[in-house]
């Protein structure tokens, strides 16, 4: 569930019977995600068990040292190990998945057999790149939402539910998109309203037999100042006023900017003149709202991160700052009022919640606090006892 914050569940207790029931019959507890708190690092970490140290994926975006290119980080080739996913698939068990958004699509079904497809463009799957077809007309029987309609997720989770009752599915991995999460706070109308559908289908999950897992890949917080407009540290344009010349990347980039505006917590820069990383990393700590400020070692100690991808300098802001480059590379007009965005340490905590009680052996895991969103597989395939299932 990307973006969801346990408060949203809170905020829709109410609204949501059947993963109340989950909690209550079943296990929950917080987990934390990884850093940066965005979506593609956290999904790849689930889908691989390993933090991006490991699988190499940092960001939605990233500088691509040998291109000398910024470039989305949406490609298999920058994977470093194989999907749980794919090896359950080669193992002869037969694996589907569905996203909302297609920019996930390409690493989901790297070396997949089986089922992958997005909401985004369920019409044009076909069983050659996507392992089935008439998506729309024969699975859904309806066409799919836009990328911005609070009900593309939905979709999601029912495709899963209709392709589980149509046939038999040893894995399944359904992951959302955050549209909803950006534009409205938890307990808001809009919120619960998009929250009592999906659990629905969760409902519908639940009645088919599965054992599910839900978390998320971060959580969300409000961005703004007093007026309700952005809050922001442009800092390369900040930079660059000091006569310390710098490249700031910003993992966050991907098409979908009405989210967000390529605005988050985390940033990394790559500087141009590398005698300077003092300099850099006293001034930055010295603005108002940037919270933390590594260097590439320190970020990969204390991060998990590849340091051949994360720069000089990573940067983590505070709960209600965000990170740009510079006012006029944003395209600011789309988040104008009430941004809500992630990316720092203050939406890495997440809940953890399946529909079965765990072992003893787990119950403990997840209640110690330790647990991170990317051991979800490692819950589901040996957490459960043979009662239990």
């Amino acid at each position: 569930m990307d973006g969801t914050s346990y408060s949203y569940y809170e905020g829709a207790k109410e609204m949501m019977p059947n993963l109340q029931r989950f909690i209550k019959e079943g296990s929950m507890g917080i987990v934390k995600s990884v850093i940066p708190s965005f979506t593609n690092p956290n999904n790849m970490a689930i889908v691989t068990g390993v933090p991006p140290k490991v699988n190499g994926i940092c960001g939605n975006f990233y500088w691509d040292t040998e291109l000398q290119e910024e470039v989305m980080m949406n490609d298999p080739k920058y994977l470093k190990v194989p999907t749980i996913l794919s090896e359950f698939s080669k193992n002869g068990r037969k694996v589907a998945v569905v996203t909302a958004k297609d920019k996930l699509r390409k690493m989901l079904a790297h070396n997949l057999d089986g089922i992958c497809f997005s909401a985004e463009f369920a019409n044009l799957a076909t069983l050659e790149e996507n392992g089935i077809e008439n998506v729309e007309e024969g699975l859904m029987e309806k066409e799919r939402p836009g990328i911005y309609d609070p009900y593309i997720s939905v979709y999601c989770i029912e495709a899963g539910a209709k392709l589980l009752k149509r046939e038999h599915f040893d894995v399944m991995y359904l992951t959302t998109t955050d549209f909803v999460q950006h534009k409205y706070a938890p307990g808001s109308p809009d919120a619960n309203d998009f929250l009592s559908k999906i659990d629905i289908w969760l409902g519908e999950l639940d009645k088919l037999g599965a054992i599910i897992g839900v978390t998320a890949d971060h959580g969300m917080q409000s961005k703004t100042n007093p007026d309700g407009s952005p809050k922001v540290q442009f800092i390369e344009q900040l930079l660059n006023a000091q006569n310390i010349k710098s490249r700031v990347i910003l993992p966050i980039t991907d098409p979908y900017v009405v989210h967000h505006g390529a605005l988050g917590g985390y940033g990394t820069l790559y500087l141009e003149d590398k005698s300077q990383l003092k300099t850099a990393k006293d001034y930055l700590l010295s603005l108002e709202g940037i919270e933390k400020v590594l260097t590439n070692a320190e970020a990969v100690e204390k991060f998990e991160l590849p340091g051949d991808r994360i720069g000089d300098l990573v940067v983590l802001a505070d709960s209600s700052t965000t990170i740009g480059r510079t006012p006029d590379w944003h395209e600011l007009d789309k988040v104008k009022e009430g941004l809500r965005s992630h990316g720092g340490e203050h939406c890495q905590e997440v809940p953890m919640i399946f529909n079965r009680k765990l072992n003893a052996e787990y119950s403990k895991k997840l209640a110690s606090g330790t647990s991170r969103n990317f051991d979800l597989f490692d819950f589901l395939s040996n957490g459960f006892s043979n009662e239990t299932i």
